[in-house]
């Protein structure tokens, strides 16, 4: 990993290039900005003028006042050239309240702890599954051949997509992020999207005890939602599992990082519960969330004036020296550990208990006595503002 230049921890701009989040050490400059620039102005260039929020009591008080800081005109950083997010307004993600409560309490029952111990036992079958089949290919990508598919299948149970569909829309969604061809991008979204529709249709027609059911014919508010908005928020929660099987890869690299800790786990499964919540801490998936000021407020003596962008630096709160003793240190006993990592407020993450759940089994199933698995190669990191972690992870899983 490149050092950033001395120079160069001064310019909080730097954070705008992916290549800090690939290649650098992003969080030598969150750390200056916390010390000297928790609140910072950046000019508009690629990106519409923003403020920076790097400390954990100003990022959870943003997210705690939803009235003041809205989510509805997008939560990412995107280029001018983009234009405004077309999920504005009309996704769980994307809306304020009252609109945000209405879509939440409309599929909040497939996310509930009593739902997701109902799915453990089908996730705990993927993951052996996915375990297994890895251990036969020897060497194999822990990215693409264990996390992402657990997390991508997990969540098109949910949706209502039959199994026999789970892999060529892995295919498509890796192709839809991943692919160099701008064709093949949009190919594989059009096909994506056209098998939300596909299924949206038919649950109009017979509805069953699915996600896409709910989405269907669920009145929030006491309308029912357009086709656009059930595509949309298909689509969303979709990409959401991208900052999920991030986690998961996150959690093992951080235990390749730190061997000592895999061992003391091993010895002490009782601490699993404190090692999910450090692997969130630690991982801190998603790198930025945004907010736009909806009236005047004032950061640490900065006037945020109304319309302005609030940029949220999750892995900068997750790692604040005022909140979290020793952050830098990787420790599964960390007790208490109340991370940002999976938001804050009414928009904290729906989906925390499964992605909690998730953590667990794959973890569990890994740490089986009758298996070994051992990093292969250097991790290749996610070029993204957005999110964070590793893109490949190349490892070797079979039997101890």
């Amino acid at each position: 990993m490149t050092v950033i230049a001395p120079d160069r921890l001064a310019d909080p701009d730097c954070l705008l290039d992916p290549a800090t989040h690939a290649d650098a050490d992003p969080h030598a400059v969150w750390t200056w900005m916390r010390r000297n620039a928790p609140v910072h102005r950046h000019a508009p260039a690629e990106f519409p003028g923003f403020w920076s929020v790097t400390r954990y009591e100003d990022v959870r008080a943003v997210y705690r006042d939803s009235s003041r800081f809205s989510s509805a005109h997008g939560v990412l950083l995107r280029p001018r050239s983009a234009g405004s997010d077309p999920g504005a307004g009309q996704t769980l993600a994307l809306t304020d309240p009252p609109r945000h409560q209405h879509l939440r309490a409309l599929i909040a029952d497939w996310f509930s702890t009593r739902s997701v111990r109902v799915l453990e036992a089908s996730i705990d079958e993927t993951v052996r599954t996915l375990v297994e089949r890895a251990g036969g290919l020897g060497a194999c990508d822990f990215v693409h051949d264990v996390a992402a598919r657990l997390s991508l299948y997990v969540i098109c149970g949910i949706i209502g997509i039959p199994a026999s569909r789970w892999e060529e829309m892995f295919r498509w969604t890796n192709e839809a992020f991943e692919a160099e061809d701008p064709a093949v991008r949009a190919l594989a979204h059009q096909r994506v999207m056209e098998a939300f529709a596909d299924l949206m249709y038919q649950r109009m027609e017979e509805p069953t005890d699915d996600l896409v059911s709910a989405l269907a014919n669920g009145s929030p508010g006491g309308e029912l939602l357009t086709e656009q908005e059930i595509m949309l928020n298909c689509e969303n929660l979709l990409g959401a599992t991208e900052n999920g099987r991030l986690a998961l890869i996150g959690a093992m690299l951080a235990f390749f990082d730190h061997p000592d800790q895999w061992d003391r786990l091993r010895a002490d499964p009782a601490l699993m519960p404190h090692a999910i919540e450090e692997v969130l801490r630690w991982t801190s998936s998603a790198t930025h969330s945004m907010r736009t000021a909806a009236e005047p407020a004032v950061l640490r003596g900065q006037r945020i004036e109304r319309g302005d962008r609030v940029v949220l630096w999750l892995p900068s709160a997750n790692r604040d020296e005022d909140v979290f003793a020793d952050p830098f240190r990787f420790d599964i006993g960390r007790s208490p550990n109340r991370h940002l990592a999976l938001g804050s407020g009414v928009h904290v993450c729906i989906g925390g208990t499964l992605a909690r759940a998730q953590l667990r089994i794959l973890l569990t199933a890994l740490l089986s006595p009758a298996l070994r698995i051992e990093q292969r190669g250097p991790a290749v990191r996610v070029a993204s503002i957005a999110v964070n972690g590793a893109a490949s992870l190349p490892v070797w899983i079979g039997g101890a």
